[in-house]
């Protein structure tokens, strides 16, 4: 069973900064795939970003430039560094992870972590 704690929300001002971390533990052979999703009041989940286990990453086009995305493989983390933050990026942000064990591959998700852009 394969665990996800988030970290790192809460209330920025816009053009502000936050970064949020996502901690998977549990036992685990191996994470191919990690990512950000959000979700924001009445709208449908979206991927943010995401990074392979080859370390290649892509972004929502309304974020390239402000946000990037990174994993520490040793500690099995997930980090999302946001900058020039804007009122629409308020949601809450899911990690999400793809993993194997013993009992094989898995997907799983974080609990979510708010986050609120707003002077």
């Amino acid at each position: 069973q394969v665990q996800l704690v988030e970290s790192g929300g809460g209330l920025v001002q816009p053009g502000g900064s936050q970064r949020l971390s996502c901690a998977a533990s549990g036992t685990i052979f191996n994470i191919y795939y990690m990512a950000w999703f959000r979700q924001a009041p009445g709208k449908q989940r979206e991927l943010v970003a995401d990074i392979s286990s080859t370390g290649t990453t892509s972004y929502l086009d309304s974020v390239k430039g402000r946000f990037t995305i990174s994993r520490d493989n040793a500690k099995n983390t997930v980090y999302l560094q946001m900058n020039s933050l804007k009122p629409e990026d308020t949601a809450v942000y899911y990690c999400n992870v793809h993993s194997r064990g013993p009992a094989g591959a898995s997907t799983n998700w974080g609990q979510g972590t708010q986050v609120t852009v707003s002077s």
